[in-house]
């Protein structure tokens, strides 16, 4: 009875072992879980900081983004990226104001997300954003929304990227622009559902008048 009563050293150390066997794998799993996560924000963080160091403002700005599918044959498989509230348009993003500014307030505002008023280049770039602000002011009379393009400085047409304005597309409605010496400011003119010129909607405006805006940057790829 003595003997079967009495547990020997041996035999009482072994369950104590066996516990700890069970706990050290869960141990290793959580460290390796931990460095992996400290290494993935790492790489993340030099990725950001590398590849769009030009968007600094607008990441700043910007805490969500949109991304679809890569549609560009010359890219590898990825993404292209928006910010939230932004549209994309082929490889553009875009971003249409609900508040008014004077041109130089809008181009500030662009610049200040990373971006720039929109410079227009192509018929399907202009349908697209006509469509886009019809769609949006259906029910106001007219809506004016500024666009890149300006003469403020020194009386000559120049978009804000510097794209040549004798070589790039243009869209002023008939008789635009007109009084140069004073209206050096241009913007989409649309008029709700009755305004269905698509391509010929410019209008130059007073530079302090307070319109709506339309900012353009390039989508991310990632």
């Amino acid at each position: 009875m003595n003997h079967r009563g009495r547990v020997s050293p041996g035999t009482s150390a072994l369950p104590e072992e066996r516990g700890c066997s069970r706990l050290n794998p869960w141990v290793f799993f959580v460290s390796v879980l931990v460095i992996k996560t400290a290494f993935v924000t790492i790489c993340l963080a030099v990725l950001l900081h590398g590849s769009y160091g030009q968007y600094k403002t607008l990441l700043q700005n910007a805490t969500e983004w949109h991304c679809v599918p890569s549609e560009s044959a010359d890219k590898q498989e990825g993404w292209m990226c928006c910010p939230k509230g932004w549209r994309r348009f082929q490889e553009k993003c875009y971003y249409l104001s609900d508040d008014k500014m004077s041109w130089a307030e809008s181009e500030q505002n662009c610049t200040g997300m990373g971006s720039h008023l929109v410079v227009i280049n192509s018929k399907a770039e202009q349908e697209f954003l006509f469509n886009w602000a019809k769609e949006v002011f259906t029910n106001a009379y007219e809506t004016k929304y500024y666009i890149g393009l300006t003469a403020y400085e020194n009386g000559q047409w120049q978009w804000v990227d510097q794209t040549p304005y004798e070589k790039a597309a243009m869209f002023w409605k008939p008789g635009e622009p007109n009084l140069l010496f004073a209206e050096k400011c241009a913007a989409i003119h649309v008029k709700g559902k009755r305004d269905s010129n698509t391509y010929r909607n410019w209008n130059n405006v007073l530079c302090f008048t307070n319109c709506y805006r339309i900012c353009e940057l390039a989508v991310k790829f990632v």
